[in-house]
């Protein structure tokens, strides 16, 4: 392997490893770790650095463990509604505020009507993702907000809300759910829930059959 080469090897190792350092989900970060110490590990014995490849292998399988651990382990999930009144709801509203904001309705995310309501997912007992939305028609729910907390973005408490819990909306009467999110990252997510694109009177809508 040439001089040039290995150099940038150790420059892309260094970035991924630092990106793994920014990531909110323990999953990501877990994943970029463990790329980029894999590729410290190839760096370090292509240079002759044992130490320095001997430890990034370590580092391989730790990373290895405890994503094995993450994406293996079986959760406990809770459901508990919300009011409007509720003062947790507020407190939770207000310090995620902006980050809701991105990943809901361009409609007031916040406003609450007496066809609103909304649930709080707890994940392990720990308050991880909220749910509010509001009644469009008898059989249609508009989401305003879906949203999970940073450490919890590995798309298990949206398949919770939408294929495991589905039965909750079923009961209710509902038979499909509308998103008129904007937000690029929210419609992938909104995609791999089963959501489809279409358009509702002149404007774009996720739809999704309960």
């Amino acid at each position: 392997m040439n001089q040039e080469l290995l150099e940038w090897l150790g420059y892309a190792a260094s970035i991924l490893v630092a990106i793994s350092l920014l990531m909110s989900s323990i999953v990501k970060l877990r994943i970029y770790n463990l790329v980029g110490s894999a590729l410290f590990a190839v760096y370090g014995f292509a240079i002759g650095a044992f130490p320095v490849g001997l430890i990034n292998t370590f580092i391989i399988f730790i990373n290895i463990y405890y994503l094995f651990k993450i994406l293996s382990e079986k959760e406990y999930f809770k459901i508990i509604e919300v009011g409007k009144d509720d003062q947790y709801l507020k407190a939770f509203l207000e310090f995620y505020r902006e980050d809701i904001k991105s990943f809901s309705s361009p409609k007031d995310p916040f406003l609450f009507t007496e066809d609103t309501f909304g649930f709080y997912i707890l994940r392990n007992l720990v308050p991880a993702g909220i749910f509010i939305a509001t009644k469009e028609d008898s059989e249609t729910l508009v989401i305003n907000v879906d949203f999970a907390v940073p450490a919890y973005r590995d798309f298990k408490i949206g398949k919770y809300i939408f294929n495991d819990y589905q039965n909750y909306f079923i009961n209710l009467g509902f038979k499909k759910f509308h998103s008129y999110s904007s937000n690029p990252k929210h419609i992938n997510y909104l995609k791999r829930m089963g959501f489809q694109e279409e358009i509702l009177n002149g404007e774009k809508v996720m739809t999704k059959i309960i």
